[in-house]
């Protein structure tokens, strides 16, 4: 994948070659020429394939291509810098940004001025802009915050506030019985409706992202994964391995990297990853990499019914580590549960930076969703949820610890000139990436 890939900024390049710039052209085909023939070749020792190890200067690197990775490779694209995003996975979007809830957010939780509340906001608004342009499967169908008793109507007043002072607007408070009367399957004491909350087809949102990267001179790089960095001068030299190569690797075994690429500007967005690929660079202060955290969220389907109760999103009042476990509508009327909150502990370096997390989901956590669910949702039947998917979240807080803002670092930060390392982008960070792209292009361009 990684000299397709070589192949396609060559000929990218080749678009644009003008008299000028002939030797850029001549230095692509070398390129392209000696990565092929260097994989083609059995292995040697370290010492003979360092030798051989093509490298070479490109301009902007976007690490992972989950949806805040393409955004941002988007946003650089659309500026005219020449952009090659690298991801160890076969396709685009198979972690994070596949495994949520597909909620477009309003923006009501997180602290005023917080990245999360700024990028929210600008983000909602651009991503129903970039919806209604590009025709991307979305509805904007608003949602319940609910207080199932009379203890939980401080914290829902709370809520109100935040969401009022990050500017999130249409909120409107309204007591249990008028909700009720919205939501007839509904059991509360007071609610908040966000009418601005919708939702959206995920996989649309990235292929239409994707397609215009591309169409701006983007070139994807999959089975690719950069296994580390080190400093050359004033800048960052990647490493870069085939992903299949990395099956049996131990962590420990020192890895000669198949390709070395010298950027004037890296992203770091590899979302589970980014905290263990950070700490490989080396020349980064490690005091600037913060602690990870991880937390597995599961979904249960609704069955064996075939009118849907709710015509809006329901939501709970937060719990640590969530934000509750709700009701999701998708587009095709499946409604979901969830997700839970379950802390995972024995994640080591080497098992993050690989992406060797368990997604499986226990029918036995069904047992805690139907208590949950019923205190909002009485009527819900035994029997009636099914194991969906489950996604983990790329935390940089821990257990009964407040929730951390998205990290977003330069070399002022980390010490090293022309990285950009993204950590911590949970949700909402899908509701979030176009406003985090334009954010780094603006800010680091």
């Amino acid at each position: 994948m990684l000299k397709k890939s070589l192949q396609t900024l060559r000929r990218n390049l080749e678009g644009v070659v003008s008299s000028e710039s002939t030797d850029i052209h001549m230095k692509w085909k070398y390129l392209a020429g000696k990565w092929m023939r260097s994989m083609s070749r059995s292995p040697h020792s370290e010492s003979d394939r360092g030798a051989s190890v093509p490298k070479e200067k490109v301009d902007c690197v976007v690490i992972g291509a989950g949806v805040v990775g393409i955004a941002v490779a988007r946003a650089l694209a659309i500026k005219g810098r020449e952009v090659l995003v690298i991801e160890s996975a076969p396709t685009f979007g198979t972690g994070t940004s596949s495994r949520n809830s597909e909620v477009i957010h309003a923006g009501i939780y997180y602290p005023r001025n917080s990245f999360k509340a700024i990028f929210c906001v600008r983000g909602r608004d651009l991503l129903y802009e970039h919806c209604s342009r590009h025709d991307i499967p979305h509805k904007q169908i608003g949602k319940l915050i609910v207080a199932t008793q009379s203890s939980e109507i401080p914290k829902l007043n709370n809520i109100m506030n935040c969401g009022d002072q990050n500017g999130v607007n249409g909120l409107r408070m309204m007591d249990g019985l008028e909700a009720m009367r919205m939501e007839p399957e509904l059991q509360c004491v007071k609610a908040i409706l966000s009418p601005l909350t919708g939702i959206i087809d995920s996989h649309s949102l990235m292929l239409s992202l994707v397609g215009e990267a591309e169409n701006h001179r983007t070139t994807f790089s999959y089975n690719s994964t950069v296994i580390g960095g080190d400093l050359e001068g004033d800048q960052i030299c990647l490493h870069i391995f085939e992903t299949k190569g990395l099956q049996e690797w131990n962590g420990s075994s020192v890895l000669c990297p198949e390709l070395l690429l010298v950027p004037n500007l890296v992203v770091n967005s590899a979302g589970l990853s980014a905290p263990a690929l950070a700490k490989r660079f080396s020349g980064l202060r490690r005091e600037a990499i913060p602690p990870a955290y991880y937390s597995r969220g599961c979904y249960f389907t609704l069955s064996n019914t075939k009118i849907c109760p709710f015509k809006h999103l329901i939501y709970p009042i937060p719990e640590d580590g969530g934000i509750g476990v709700h009701v999701t509508l998708d587009l095709n009327g499946q409604v979901k549960f969830g997700p839970d909150v379950e802390w995972i502990d024995s994640i080591d370096d080497i098992s993050s930076f690989q992406n060797k997390f368990d997604y499986s989901v226990s029918a036995k956590r069904a047992e805690r969703f139907y208590s949950g669910v019923r205190r909002y949702y009485p009527n819900l039947k035994d029997g009636s949820l099914e194991p969906g998917y489950s996604g983990i979240r790329p935390k940089l807080s821990g257990p009964r610890q407040p929730p951390a803002d998205f990290v977003i670092q330069g070399e002022d930060v980390h010490g090293v000139p022309g990285l950009i390392n993204l950590f911590g982008i949970e949700s909402p960070g899908l509701t979030s990436s176009l406003a985090i792209a334009e954010y780094i292009s603006t800010r680091y361009l």
